[in-house]
């Protein structure tokens, strides 16, 4: 019997789980990884080897992923025992695995004074440690990984060797004596200390304030005293991160329920094998430092993920600032020489081993939504696995956004779905994208015959697919995102989209963002859209919400609202008011816009929460922050009009009620605020009449706007669906891209 398995089944423990089921059952023949899987021919009786194959699925590694398992009959080719075959090549179709958190029997290594792996911070075996940030090619083998320049030494080799250990064809399998070894350098690369030494010099320097950049599994941390105000204000005076949150590294799911609430999924979470970032509601602000979080009733808090993280956090004894190593708006470093050039000037000392990264991978972020996981960053532990989809795709390379940006690869039935890249503002992320995109292409032997982008003519990467020299498929943002959630759900049309963010551009002269899409087998129509406003200023009104707030102003009230006693006026001085009159007169440089983003910073400006945001989504995050523990079903007035072929959902009613009350109780009016738009979006479900309901964009990350339209729908007769393994955000455009294409050339061929 020939067996050949697709999946993530390489660097997860199964050709040697494969071997000792095999020998359990007298089942003599082969088992090698391929480019495509794994290959297996056994022979024995046909019960027998029915009973294997039943046993290959029901008892196969914990952590791998079986997509397809094929079984033929053939006739008995005389084999004699049962071995593990060398690799052997082709065209890769297998699933490159995520780097994995530790897992508790290596962890027990690190922590036994009689382990020879005693304190070693690159201990692993076949069910945990580096995967995709060391890997080079497929088949995954050591020597296509960036463990080939360490040799094992004799008793490492003879764990590699043995079907009954654990570590059996690890390829990343090391010790003291052979592997990576771990140095402390000060600012100029001078070595202060190596091995364990330098873990434990590096301990005590966080305590003593210092800020310490770390080399981990997929790039490097800045690692400070959690607890210490001072050394949290100086990091972000350093980092030039003025206000947005960090992300808290705990010592145990103990430290993290003491410092949080965490329900059971939470807790999951927290524990699986992907280790993200996971936001939750604080319990106590007295444990970690105010900065850490200004003014955020949530933290954003992990669990050590490797061995070095385990050893540092068990060393210290408390919570730790884990934040990426890098400057604001830049990829994250993985190369201790790069961290030396562009950490300089932010970390005191350089903790770092000898094994390259070759892919960069920051830490995913999850929350809980609707009772399951949120993924709102993609990357460790989840990237680069796929998303199924229905059927078969001609190769394509989709480029995704320009912030959040992620990348996808349409092979056959797959969308392999990049780890999150960042924001494409600069040459540093601008390279990283790149880098990403040819080791994609190397691993997956890619050769797309279709490259997908973004609408944006000025988006690096629709300027980077239009330079590609193979054919083009623009797709409309908003589009993207709809197909992403579909995609992420099974889904195909007809639906009915809610896709609501920042901007999307739309190429009819006014940006997108508020908006509502109905898709069918047919074709697809924006159906509804929030009343358009002009995005005063352009760029400068993401930043400033202020702006935001007097445009939707000017446009209830005319000249009229440059002398409201209102906070959002008051926020400006005289002179800055008289050119914004100007401005908004002559529509200078101010697009309309149907953005729900905006709508959001308007309001929380309007209520005197934030005129000036420091980082992407604040004053929404804090609107969404001001909500009651227990939220009122009231709403404010709104009004529905009709614009050629589409609905108006105006806004105006509803802000003229919010500032005519200039409420006492902001809870009240930010409730009563979200309610109003899950009302606009619920009341369009009706007229359309669509049972499927998608919810997707930036806003939708919001997690009282996201779980209020799911309860509303649904009692509406909706079926709503959301986002669950990509995110709502751009991070998920790539995907939708893909089956965007696929929906618009079969528009095409009708």
């Amino acid at each position: 019997m020939c067996v050949a398995i697709r999946g993530a089944v390489q660097g997860v423990g199964f050709r040697p789980f494969v071997y000792r089921l095999a020998h359990d059952m007298g089942i003599r023949g082969w088992v090698s990884n391929s480019a495509a899987g794994v290959t297996i021919e056994a022979e024995s009786d046909e019960p027998t080897l029915r009973r294997f194959l039943a046993r290959l699925e029901s008892e196969k590694p914990a952590i791998a992923i079986v997509q397809t398992l094929e079984a033929v009959f053939l006739d008995p080719a005389g084999f004699h025992t049962f071995e593990i075959r060398p690799s052997t090549t082709g065209t890769n179709r297998t699933l490159v695995m995520p780097d994995l958190t530790t897992c508790s029997d290596c962890i027990a290594d690190i922590f036994q004074p009689t382990n020879r792996r005693f304190r070693y911070p690159f201990t692993n075996c076949t069910n945990c440690g580096p995967r995709f940030s060391i890997i080079s090619a497929l088949p995954y083998d050591r020597h296509a990984t960036t463990m080939a320049r360490f040799t094992m030494c004799a008793a490492c080799a003879q764990e590699y060797s043995d079907p009954a250990n654990r570590r059996f064809h690890a390829q990343p399998n090391a010790c003291p004596a052979c592997g990576p070894r771990l140095a402390l350098w000060d600012r100029k690369g001078a070595t202060l200390a190596q091995a364990d030494a330098a873990l434990v010099a590096a301990a005590q320097a966080i305590r003593a304030g210092s800020i310490v950049a770390v080399k981990g599994l997929g790039g490097f941390h800045l690692v400070v005293d959690a607890r210490s105000e001072p050394a949290v204000r100086e990091l972000r005076r350093r980092k030039h991160r003025e206000e947005k949150p960090f992300a808290v590294l705990v010592p145990s799911l103990a430290d993290a329920l003491r410092l949080c609430h965490a329900s059971a999924v939470e807790q999951q979470l927290l524990r699986s094998p992907a280790s993200p970032i996971v936001l939750l509601r604080r319990r106590k602000a007295d444990e970690v430092a105010l900065a850490v979080a200004p003014g955020n009733p949530t933290l954003g808090v992990m669990l050590p993920s490797t061995p070095l993280h385990h050893l540092l956090l068990s060393e210290l004894g408390f919570s730790v600032i884990a934040t990426s190593g890098n400057l604001s708006d830049e990829p994250i470093c993985t190369d201790e020489r790069e961290a030396l050039a562009r950490l300089g000037d932010i970390a005191d000392l350089f903790l770092v081993h000898d094994r390259p990264i070759l892919h960069h991978v920051d830490d995913s972020i999850v929350r809980e939504l609707a009772g399951r996981e949120l993924v709102l960053r993609r990357a460790r532990g989840l990237a680069p696995l796929p998303i199924a989809i229905k059927d078969e795709v001609p190769t394509t390379l989709a480029l995704g956004a320009q912030q959040k940006s992620a990348i996808g690869a349409a092979i056959g039935s797959d969308v392999f779905i990049s780890q999150h890249i960042g924001d494409l503002e600069n040459q540093a992320s601008l390279q990283a994208f790149t880098a990403v995109i040819a080791a994609f292409s190397e691993l997956y032997q890619l050769r797309p015959q279709t490259v997908a982008c973004d609408l944006h003519p000025d988006y690096l990467s629709t300027q980077y697919a239009e330079q590609m020299g193979i054919p083009v498929v623009r797709v409309q943002h908003h589009l993207a995102h709809a197909f992403a959630c579909m995609a992420d759900n099974q889904l195909e049309p007809p639906v009915l989209a809610v896709t609501w963010d920042g901007s999307g551009f739309a190429g009819d002269g006014t940006v997108w963002g508020g908006d509502m899409l109905h898709i069918t087998p047919r074709g697809y129509r924006r159906v509804a859209c929030l009343r358009p406003f002009p995005l005063l200023g352009n760029a400068k009104a993401v930043r400033e919400p202020r702006r935001a707030a007097l445009a939707l102003l000017f446009e209830i009230f005319a000249d009229a609202a440059f002398t409201l006693d209102q906070p959002a006026v008051r926020a400006f001085s005289a002179p800055e008011l008289a050119v914004l009159a100007q401005v908004l007169r002559r529509r200078t440089n101010s697009p309309l816009t149907t953005s729900a983003g905006r709508l959001f910073d308007a309001v929380a400006s309007l209520l005197d929460l934030r005129h000036l945001a420091t980082f992407e989504g604040q004053a929404a995050m804090e609107l969404e922050f001001a909500l009651p523990a227990h939220p009122e079903d009231n709403s404010y007035p709104y009004a529905i009009s009709t614009d050629d072929d589409h609905l108006v959902l105006d806004w105006e009613p509803m802000v003229r009620a919010l500032i005519a009350e200039a409420p006492d109780n902001l809870a009240h009016a930010a409730a009563r605020f979200h309610n109003t738009l899950v009302e606009m979006a619920t009341e369009v479900a009706g007229r359309v009449q669509e049972r499927n309901v998608v919810l997707s964009g930036g806003c939708l990350q919001n997690r009282y706007l996201c779980e209020r339209l799911v309860s509303r729908l649904r009692a509406a007769g909706f079926s709503p669906y959301w986002h669950q393994r990509v995110p709502p955000n751009d991070g998920g455009i790539a995907l939708g891209q893909v089956l965007a294409v696929r929906y618009l050339s079969s528009l095409r061929k009708e």
